[in-house]
This record gives structure tokens, sequence and C-alpha cells, in this order.
């Protein structure tokens, strides 16, 4: 059978993943290098992750905020540990305007202090946090911000590693220990929420190894999703972050004693990086598929406009479906209809939105107008072309949507399933998985935690992308120390 794609997943998995992006009019690189245009389908399919996560974001008790693009050096200096995870990756301006010279606009101005473009808002927020906490009164504090971050990449791939992304930061300060522990675990129970709810895409929570951990933090959790070719994605992720960042930014508190505490601190943020998971984990050889609850349009009505003196007929028919279908409702929100009146033939027109993963690709002409039927596409099966009566269709929609949001989350899942390697004994038979059989997938085996470890995974490409929560309390050895170990971790290669 001939796909939609001149690319295979199974062929070249990587430039498959881009003619994907291309083909459903995601987004494109912009002439910034590393950096990306997010075209508008793509922006609504962020839109739809953005309002599912801010209402959550929400009903957990956190506020909404915005604090400047610019942080000043001197606010990093404090923070070593932190500083330096990010310092290769940082921007930093220099100089406040530009002048003429030679015909040439050149940079002038030199600032007296250097800023830097936010890598991330730790420094800034805890900044703002020692001014607005005074008291136990004030506590806890819990703020999120959507934003932009700029990060220099060197190995661009667009959604996955881009120089400028778009994310959420949250950021919240804690009377005790324990009190932050259960927000950092409370925030990444949402990002699960929201991943394999709305995203359908199946994790693993867990929590990093001490190497894999965000620069400055005694604790990273995260939830681990399987992408089509056996590697990991970094879903979401949620730092406990101690009393490290209050102490360096003096982020203290008159407790209930009269005397002066530190506060505890957390963060966490989900990125459009999001969705190059969405497209890796249910794409297939004919373009984009989304989940419903993803799609910027549930249902696409093609009339069939070719008799111009039934046209005007065809055109009141796909109109009045559409607002029987709007009329619906799915996810606890209207179906999302659109009617393509576009000039171009029908074919192209239902290989365009099936390449760009609407669940729904209605066909209307005359003939079907007259019988009071329609010609349905359904995104997950695509060579089976059904006739419905207008009726049944409207009747059957949200069914339908719940089922094909079942079908692919039962394929990831499957898949996932399918590539849970285990048995693997020692580090030499982990050499041999990856590297002389080409083998992909999450190998689950202990860990001593011994920091020579990452060293030598780092030699096969892999890291720990978690210790799941999920433990099996058995002893064994580490698979790559040898040494006694009762912890699983998952090994693999990732994005």
């Amino acid at each position: 059978m001939k796909n939609a794609l001149r690319v295979r997943r199974s062929e070249n998995f990587a430039d498959w993943y881009q003619e994907v992006i291309r083909e459903a009019d995601l987004a494109e690189n912009s002439g910034v290098r590393g950096c990306m245009v997010i075209k508008p389908w793509g922006f609504a399919i962020w839109e739809n992750l953005q309002q599912k996560l801010d209402r959550l974001i929400k009903e957990t008790g956190h506020d909404n905020c915005y604090f400047p693009i610019f942080i000043p050096l001197e606010l990093m200096q404090k923070e070593a540990a932190h500083v330096e995870g990010f310092a290769k990756e940082m921007a930093v301006v220099t100089h406040h305007r530009l002048v003429m010279k030679d015909g040439k606009l050149v940079p002038d101005g030199e600032l007296e202090s250097p800023l830097i473009v936010r890598p991330t808002s730790e420094t800034i927020i805890g900044e703002a946090m020692a001014r607005w906490i005074k008291s136990y009164r004030d506590l806890p504090l819990k703020l999120n911000q959507w934003a932009n971050v700029v990060r220099w990449e060197m190995r661009p791939r667009l959604f996955l590693r881009t120089s400028e992304f778009l994310w959420q930061e949250g950021h919240t300060a804690h009377a005790t220990r324990d009190e932050a522990i259960e927000e950092t675990k409370l925030m990444l129970e949402v990002y699960r929420r929201v991943v394999e709810g709305a995203m359908r895409i199946p994790t693993i929570p867990g929590e990093k190894s001490v190497s894999e951990r965000f620069p400055g933090a005694d604790a990273t959790h995260t939830i681990e999703a399987m992408m089509q070719d056996g590697r990991a994605l970094q879903a979401g992720t949620s730092h406990f972050l101690g009393q490290n960042f209050a102490k360096a930014a003096n982020i203290s508190f008159q407790d209930k004693e009269g005397g002066v505490s530190h506060a505890y601190t957390t963060s966490w943020g989900a990125s459009t990086r999001l969705i190059g998971a969405l497209i890796m984990t249910h794409s297939d050889d004919d373009g984009l598929r989304l989940p419903p609850k993803m799609a910027p349009q549930h249902v696409v009505i093609v009339p069939i406009l070719r008799d111009e003196a039934s046209r005007d007929e065809v055109i009141q028919a796909a109109e009045t479906l559409a607002k029987r279908l709007r009329a619906q409702r799915f996810d606890d929100e209207p179906v999302r209809v659109k009617v393509d009146l576009r000039d171009d033939s029908p074919a192209n027109k239902r290989w365009a939105w099936i390449k760009k993963g609407v669940p729904f690709v209605v066909e209307l002409g005359p003939r079907d107008v007259a019988a009071g039927t329609v010609a349905l596409v359904r995104r997950d099966a695509i060579a089976d072309k059904r006739n419905l009566t207008m009726d049944e269709f409207v009747g059957r929609l949200s069914d339908e949507l719940n089922e094909l949001d079942g079908v692919l989350h039962d394929a990831a899942l499957a898949y996932r399933k399918a590539n849970m390697v285990e048995g693997v004994a020692s580090f030499a038979d982990l050499t041999e998985h990856f590297e002389t059989k080409g083998g992909t997938g999450f190998v689950t085996a202990k860990y001593s935690g011994d920091p020579g470890i990452d060293a030598k995974l780092g030699e096969l490409g892999l890291t720990i992308r978690c210790l799941p929560y999920e433990q099996s309390g058995t002893e064994g050895k580490c698979l790559v120390t040898g040494a006694p170990a009762t912890v699983d971790a998952i090994y693999a290669k990732a994005y």
C-alpha cells in the first residue's frame, strides 16, 4: 500500500519525523539558527495543551504571573551549582544599542553588567520571593508563568531541541520540607494526567538519578515516555530544591515560634517539546495522528463542488451538518468542526487533513445530500471509508471520538510493553543489545548508584532515565558494576 509520506518510520525515523512536521504544516526553521516558527496548526495544538495544563495548575492552587526575560548576571552568580548546569547554553546581552559604522549596524553602549536571556527563572523569581515572603503566613507561595526561554542548542530539531522554546515554569515556596516534597509529587501527577489523559502518551513516573537531576536540586521527579523508535523522551519534570535556592536568595521567614527559617522551594516545567512527543508517539507513515482532545479540529467537512448547479445546495448542507456537530460535546467542550471551502480537489483536501491528523474527514457531495448520507474517513483506519447517514454520524460522533482516543493510547502502550527489555544481566550484555544487535527500547535492570556508572553508560549513548516509583523489591546485581543492588532503573537512549 502506498503511503502519504515519502519517508517511512522503519527506514529513517529522524527524516520521517521532519516529514510529518512538514506535511502537517506544524512548524518550520526560522532565519535564526536553532529557532523555529510555530505555524497556526502547530500552535493550535500547543494552545490545547496549554489550556488543559493551565486549568489543572490553577485548580491545584497556583497563580499565574510574569517575570522579565532578562536576568542580571549577579543574580545568576548567587547560585553556583545551578549556573554551572546552564552556563554553556546561556545567551548573554552585553550592549544596549546599535550604531551605524562604515555602513553597517554594530553593537554599541556596553552594559555595566551583562544580562542573561532567561534559560529558566529560579534566580529572578527567588529574588522576588525573598522580598514578598516575611512570615509563615505568606506561605505557601505558589506561582506559575507561561513564557519563552533561550538555551543555545548545538543540534537543533524542531520542537525537540530549539534555542528558543515555549513552556510553563512553576515556582513555589513552603514552610516545611514535607510540604515542598508533597508539592513536587503533586505537580508531577498533574503532568502525568495531561500527558496520559489528553495526549494519550503512556508514561513511567519516577525519580532521576543523582547525575540526571536538575542543577541545584535535591531531587528531580520525571515522567518518561517511549517514542516509536524505542528512545525515551522526558515528558515533564518536577524538582524538589530543598533550601538550596532559598539560602542563595535569602528566602527566609519568621516561623510560628518566632525564629527565622529558610523556605523550601520547588520548580517544575513542561514545554513545546511535548508536541515532539505527540508526533513521535502516535503518527504513522501517512502523517500526523492526533488524539481527539489535542486536535484543533475534530471533524473537517469537504464539500464535493464539481457540479456548479448543486454547489449552493452542497455548501448549505455542509454548514447545516457542521452546526449539528458543533451542538455535540466531547471532553466537556463543543465538537470542533471546519468546513473546507478552499479551491482545490476533494482528494487533495482529504489527504491534506489526513496528514494533519484530523480525527474525521467527511466528504459530502450532491448524491450524499440527496440520500442524507456522508462518506467518512477515520484517521486510524483511512483505508476503510464508510458511508453513514447524517443522523448516524451525528449520533455516534462522541462515541467514535472516544474509541479513536482509546485506540491511539492502546497502540502506544502496546508498543512500549513490547519494547521493555528484561534479562540483560551485565554491562557486556547491555553493550551487545544496543551496539552489536542495534537494539532499542527500555532496559529494566538493577542500579547501585555508583558515580562511575554514568560515564560508562555515556560510552553507549545511554542514560538512566528514571528510578521508577513502582519497584520490584527484589535483590540483584547492578547492570553496570555488578555490585549488589536493590533499586530498579530504566536504561535507554533518549532525546
